[in-house]
Order: C-alpha cells, then sequence, then structure tokens
C-alpha cells in the first residue's frame, strides 16, 4: 500500500475520533444511547460520511462491559440513558470513496476511578500487541497474550463476545459498488461482503487470507500483510472500556498508522501528572 493510500485511511481515523470527541463534548445526562448514535450519524453526514464499514454503537454504563448474557444482538444502541459517573463507549466506522476507519473511543461523563484505572491500564496492551506483531507471533498467540495481560491486571476478557471473538479484524477499501451504501445489522454491505470473500479464501487454502484475530486454530498464523483495526476491550464488574485504530502490517516491519490520538494524548498527559506528584 503507497503512502498515498495510507494517508487516506489516516484521514478517515482522525476523522472519526473528531465525531468521538464532538459527541463526547455534547453528553449529558438523561440522553439515551439511540440518541447519542443518531448525533454521531448527523455529525459525519454533515462531514460528507455516506457509507459505513459500521454505524454508530454506543454503549453506556453495565453495556460497557458486555454484561447479562451478551450476544450480537445487543450490540445497536438502546434506549438506556445516561447518568452520572457512567463509562461510555463511542464505536463508528465510516468510509469516504472506500477508505475506512473503525474506532472505539471510551469516556466517562463525570468521576469513575475504577473507568480511569482501566483506562490507563489499557495502554501496555498497545505496546505489547505491537511488539509480538513485531515478533512474527500468530495472531492466536497474540489474544492469548492480551487475555493474560488482562487477567494479571484484574479484567476480564470482553472483545470475546464480539462476532468471531475478535480482537482485531481486517480493514481494507470498500469496493464502490452500487450497494455500498447500504447497511444490514449495523454493517455496510461491502464490508460484510469483504469479510466473508477474505473467510472463504482462507478456508479454500488461502490461509493467509484469514480476515480476524481471535484464539481459534485458524488464527495460529503470523498477522500477515495489510491493515487491522485492533480493538482490545477489557471489563471488571459493570466497567468497560477500549481503545480502537489501525494498526499496519508490512513484510519486514509493523506500526501504529497514527499514533496521535486521544488516547495516546491522555496516556501521555496523564504519565506527566503522576510523574510530577511525584516530584519532591
Amino acid at each position: 500500500m503507497n503512502p498515498g493510500e495510507l494517508s487516506r485511511f489516516r484521514d478517515v481515523q482522525k476523522l472519526a475520533y473528531r465525531c468521538a470527541q464532538a459527541i463526547e463534548s455534547e453528553l449529558r445526562p438523561g440522553m439515551s444511547e439511540r440518541f447519542v448514535a443518531g448525533q454521531m450519524r448527523r455529525w459525519l453526514d454533515d462531514q460528507g460520511v455516506t457509507e459505513y464499514f459500521h454505524v454508530p454503537f454506543v454503549w453506556f454504563g453495565d453495556r460497557t462491559s458486555f454484561s447479562g448474557g451478551w450476544n450480537p444482538l445487543k450490540f445497536a444502541p438502546t434506549s438506556r440513558r445516561l447518568e452520572p459517573d457512567m463509562p461510555v463507549i463511542l464505536d463508528v466506522a465510516p468510509s469516504i470513496d472506500g477508505y475506512c476507519a473503525d474506532i472505539g473511543y471510551g469516556c466517562c461523563i463525570g468521576d469513575n476511578p475504577v473507568w480511569a484505572k482501566l483506562q490507563d491500564d489499557l495502554a501496555l496492551h498497545r505496546s505489547l500487541i505491537l511488539d509480538l506483531v513485531k515478533q512474527r507471533r500468530s495472531a492466536r498467540d497474540i489474544y492469548l497474550a492480551v487475555d493474560a495481560l488482562a487477567a494479571r491486571q484484574g479484567y476480564v476478557n470482553r472483545h470475546r463476545v464480539y462476532p468471531g471473538r475478535v480482537l482485531g479484524h481486517r480493514i481494507f477499501r470498500l469496493a464502490q459498488t452500487p450497494i455500498r451504501k447500504l447497511v444490514l445489522g449495523g454493517f455496510g454491505a461491502d464490508a460484510l461482503a469483504g469479510l466473508c470473500r477474505a473467510t472463504r479464501a482462507a478456508r479454500q487454502g488461502e490461509a493467509e487470507k484469514w480476515p480476524l484475530w481471535n484464539d481459534r486454530k485458524r488464527s495460529e498464523l503470523p498477522v500477515t500483510q495489510g491493515l487491522w483495526a485492533i480493538e482490545p476491550h477489557l471489563g471488571v464488574g459493570p466497567v468497560g472500556s477500549k481503545w480502537e485504530e489501525i494498526l499496519v502490517v508490512t513484510e519486514t516491519d509493523a506500526y501504529w498508522l497514527d499514533d496521535d490520538l486521544p488516547h495516546l494524548r491522555r496516556w501521555a498527559e496523564r504519565s506527566r501528572v503522576a510523574k510530577g506528584d511525584r516530584a519532591p
């Protein structure tokens, strides 16, 4: 993939994060998940977005930790209303001219120390994942390493109840077909078609095209070249949080598509303040 193409993916990822932060600034107690999801979509509409890898998902309170017998039918936003000190996850995957991004943004309206510590602890997962990809470890090994780190931190893996149990999935340029704006179950029709094609190819012997990172046998291969949306989602009791961003894997290297994202700035600021607090 050439630098120009990577720049287009990076621009869409930045746009998605700007959307999440803009909506965060407008969150108020009493708003419902459905209302907030609609606000996200209207914000993106105003920026010229007309197609999606997936439309906005919004989760409040214990829904951030996928509590209570979670299943894929519960992903869609509900009538759950925001209350003070509730954790929030905003997750959206817009596309412009087929270039798409998939982001997950955790925030909290008020003061929730459990959420704040969880959000801080997610930083270690970003460096762990990149190090293991660079070591050419398999996607399954990386998944299990994330599980082990989460357990040491006192958290449980919540991405295991995502479709396909995914820690990550392939990102690609969506085909510009007549159905590209069609949304099925929250996902763009072309996104679903692309993932299905890759899954079918992998099952027919092209193992390197397997589009998911999970703890299953098909993920027992080093991560292949391309773009991957990585989304560690952890929980403790009724509190959950995540981050999600694009990882670039080349023939010889791996790196995050963008090192200037909201969660990175938050971690840097929290680290700076902590060091200042320890200063004599």
